[in-house]
């Protein structure tokens, strides 16, 4: 079967973004293991902001109408996820944070479990490392297990991003040998058993309200109906 890349690239620079250069480089790699890959520019998406109404807790379903059911629907389609993002004031553009603000059920849910991914980002001087690192805390607050980032400082010399693509196209070979189960993250895959023995008791708690999440629980096996 083939495994299934996406890529997200939240920076509004369109093609110009040097960041964009990061998420494809990785996307390039990829391909080079045999993955098909698709890239979504996430600025050009009408991503509404969450109003915490948890209807998605009871239902499954988001009370807004946007573009985001279709952007969701692609990232559970793929084995991998690839974010990219550009250090906005040692943080990520608004867009992305709507992405992630809109998946509380998939926190909740693990929807990611058995997915890989990785991270990148670019900056203007400094702090690439702290977006990577909560890129792919995101990542891993949904589910998946991360397999690395690239950072870089495009402001420290002209071959700076030259570097970063090639290390890249490495970060996607690596993501997709994982996928394939070449490399293992046992401490990762401990701490995924403990975040969904954590939300199982939260779900427990309140199943009379979060039937979707509760039902999800139990057709992945981490619920018995008797619980």
């Amino acid at each position: 079967m083939t495994i299934q890349v996406l890529g997200l690239n939240a920076s509004p620079r369109g093609k110009e973004s040097r960041t964009l250069r990061l998420v494809e480089a990785v996307l390039s790699g990829a391909r080079d293991e045999g993955a098909k890959t698709e890239c979504t520019d996430v600025y050009s998406l009408d991503i509404q902001y969450c109003n915490a109404c948890t209807a998605c807790y009871a239902t499954g379903e988001c009370v807004l109408c946007d573009d985001f059911p279709e952007l969701f629907g692609k990232m559970m389609d793929a084995d991998g996820i690839v974010l990219g993002a550009p250090n906005y004031i040692d943080s990520i553009p608004a867009p992305m944070k709507a992405v992630f603000d809109r998946m509380a059920d998939a926190v909740h849910c693990r929807m990611f479990s058995g997915k890989y991914g990785c991270s990148v980002c670019t900056a203007g001087g400094a702090n690439h490392e702290r977006i990577v690192e909560y890129l792919n805390h995101a990542l891993n607050s949904f589910g998946a297990i991360t397999v690395g980032g690239v950072g870089v400082s495009v402001g420290r010399g002209v071959d700076a991003l030259s570097e970063g693509e090639k290390n890249a196209r490495a970060l996607g070979r690596t993501l997709v040998q994982s996928i394939r189960g070449e490399h293992v993250y046992p401490d990762q895959e401990e701490y995924q058993r403990e975040r969904r023995d954590y939300f199982r008791q939260l779900i427990l708690w309140n199943k009379d309200q979060w039937t979707h999440e509760y039902e999800w629980y139990v057709q992945n096996g981490w619920i018995k109906e008797e619980d």
